[in-house]
């Protein structure tokens, strides 16, 4: 069966998948409430449309931090890539390319960051930025990173520890031999065997906003804090330099219990007052999802498990179409709210 949506891309990716992997990839922490409520959060916001609007000549395209990308749509971190393919991060950064956006790459990454670059070398790109005890592994991380042509560092600051991931527990999820993350080789000398608590134990509990604010300060690109919950935080994150906000709950897999991050958008949204860009992710499976986010003040979103299903289910060529979907989706829905631009999305546009 050819996928025609995400919806569809998930199912046929837990067919395929083995159980721990597929724990992995779908499960969250504690009951899972938050996970839930990501995706059923949208139902709560209605679109407005507009009409006798000119919609002859529809553009999704748009900047992120002054980035031409092709939609307000770009690639979420996500782990072990390798275990949905072999050809891991270098495949979805090419999926990536080919639909004109950007691939954030994850510390906990199957491949250096010097050859997912590689496998995209025309291609924008941001790193994500675990901050481990062994401040030198970070650093040696960033600077390839940097090296290797990246448009942006991705601070992830909601993770001090995993969340109790219980999926992962019934299904006995481990890192299976011959997957490597070079993150965790360079800190531990090896991956085989590691679990995700096994990760995040390797993680600096000591980090504060002064941590931030050095690392913008060294930074020749600019810094965004992901993970943020709270408006007063998010206020805190551009007071001590960054260029952007994402506002994210991990997909709901760590605390349990908190809003849904399109809940939490609005409220981020007047606290930054202008000053920074902000993104959303968690929950995204349609266009009109895509387009609720920017009538509630975000810049673009990020998704990430259903690149993870598309990659299962095709390789390169299933992540590209999930964001073709995707694409075409928002394409429709900006038709149908009378919006020519991602600009033109405003709050007019939802029912309340």
């Amino acid at each position: 069966m050819r996928a025609i949506n995400l919806h569809d891309y998930e199912r046929l990716a837990a067919e395929r998948m083995p159980a721990g992997p597929l724990a992995y990839y779908a499960g969250a922490a504690g009951d899972e409430r938050t996970l839930r409520a990501n995706c059923d959060a949208f139902a709560r916001h209605q679109l407005l449309p507009r009409v006798l609007v000119d919609v002859s000549d529809v553009r999704t395209a748009t900047t992120v931090l002054g980035t031409e990308i092709s939609m307000p749509v770009i690639v979420a971190p996500t782990a072990l890539q390798k275990l949905a393919h072999p050809d891991g991060e270098q495949a979805m950064a090419r999926a990536a390319a080919r639909a004109g956006t950007i691939m954030t790459v994850s510390t906990i990454a199957t491949t250096r960051p010097a050859d997912v670059a590689a496998a995209a070398p025309d291609a924008p790109r941001w790193f994500q930025v675990y901050v481990l005890k062994d401040r030198g592994v970070t650093r040696a991380l960033v600077d390839e990173a940097i090296d290797s042509g990246y448009d942006a560092l991705v601070l992830t600051v909601d993770a001090p520890r995993a969340g109790r991931r219980e999926r992962d527990l019934r299904a006995g999820f481990s890192v299976p031999p011959g997957i490597d993350m070079p993150a965790v080789s360079a800190a531990l000398g090896s991956t085989a065997g590691i679990d995700a608590a096994g990760f995040f134990s390797l993680m600096d509990l000591t980090l504060t906003w002064r941590d931030l604010e050095a690392l913008v300060e060294q930074s020749p690109v600019p810094v965004l804090v992901k993970g943020v919950h709270h408006p007063a935080d998010a206020d805190l994150a551009v007071r001590h330099g960054a260029a952007g906000v994402i506002v994210s709950n991990h997909g709901g897999r760590q605390l349990d219990g908190v809003p849904a991050s399109i809940d939490m958008l609005p409220r981020v949204v007047d606290a930054v007052a202008g000053r920074a860009e902000i993104l959303v992710d968690g929950g995204v499976r349609r266009g009109t999802d895509v387009a609720t986010a920017l009538a509630l003040g975000a810049r673009a979103v990020l998704v990430g498990r259903p690149m993870l299903w598309g990659l299962v289910c095709d390789g390169e060529d299933g992540a590209a179409h999930v964001l073709e979907l995707l694409h075409a989706e928002l394409s429709l829905a900006m038709t149908l709210l009378g919006a020519a631009t991602p600009d033109a999305i405003t709050r007019d546009h939802l029912a309340a």
